[in-house]
């Protein structure tokens, strides 16, 4: 009773080993329609053994400890699961869908990277030609590409053959021709791509008298258009700025000082 609900002589009467044991495989297998009162057709069985009725109920109890305990919260937590599987594949959604936007950004960006570098660089290298042959009167000096193929990831090499001389790498030149090559390319790019101002540190530190003077040739040239910011020790370079700030140390205090020059054209007038 506190089991099955059921007296004894009735579970006896109904489930007795005078009843023939139900044959499920065969019931299976031969699948009869119900009669004509709408009762399902009696099932065909087998008399009772209890020997063999012993080792199908051991077989059972092996195959329901397998089966392990029953988890009545399993359908909660599979709908709670079910429920995070759906934000999981909803959030992989949105990264994919982002990932293909920034693809499609990194190319877009590639793309005017390769204008606008293409650009510049065709720019730079026609006037690095120009400033080199008058730096270095009789010389030829041109910008190579490392891997014209892919311009995103190709170096720029500097050929330089100043006059008189066979090589044409600058680790084969002297101190002061690779420093006035490095100023080319320096002068190539502002007159490639002007800018307001320049600032520049000792450029023309290495340069003797005679190259000196075509590269402030130069700056004279540059500064019709731009203001020019230069850092120097050189004294024909301070001659010929409009302005000179310089730091000295009066009584212990640092000073700046500063004096505009005049030029030709103003002391006339």
């Amino acid at each position: 009773m506190s089991e099955l609900g059921l007296e004894l002589e009735p579970l006896v009467e109904e489930y007795g080993p005078h009843m023939p044991v139900p044959d499920l495989q065969a019931d299976e297998q031969d699948e009869q329609p119900e009669d004509e009162d709408g009762q399902p057709p009696a099932r065909a069985g087998r008399p009772y053994a209890r020997a063999e009725q012993e080792k199908r109920l051991a077989r059972a109890s092996r195959d329901l400890a397998r089966l392990g305990k029953v988890n009545p919260l399993a359908l909660e937590e599979h709908a709670a699961l079910e429920q995070r599987h759906q934000f999981l594949a909803e959030q992989l959604a949105d990264l994919t869908r982002s990932r293909s936007d920034l693809l499609r950004i990194v190319e877009e960006i590639d793309a005017r990277v390769l204008e606008v570098f293409t650009s510049a660089w065709q720019d730079t290298a026609r006037e690095f030609e120009l400033v080199f042959d008058r730096l270095f009167p009789g010389g030829q000096g041109r910008l190579v590409l490392t891997d014209p193929s892919d311009m995103l990831t190709t170096g720029i090499e500097i050929e330089a053959r100043p006059a008189g001389k066979k090589v044409t790498r600058l680790s084969l030149l002297s101190g002061g021709e690779r420093s006035l090559a490095a100023v080319a390319l320096l002068i190539a790019i502002f007159k490639a791509r002007p800018s307001p101002f320049y600032v520049m540190d000792e450029v023309e530190a290495a340069l003797d008298d005679t190259n000196l003077g075509r590269l402030l040739e130069i700056f004279t040239e540059l500064r019709r258009d731009s203001q020019l910011i230069i850092i120097t020790h050189q004294k024909r370079t301070m001659e010929v700025a409009d302005a000179l700030y310089g730091i000295t140390m009066r009584e212990g205090v640092t000073q700046v000082v500063s004096q505009r020059l005049a030029r030709p054209e103003d002391t006339r007038s």
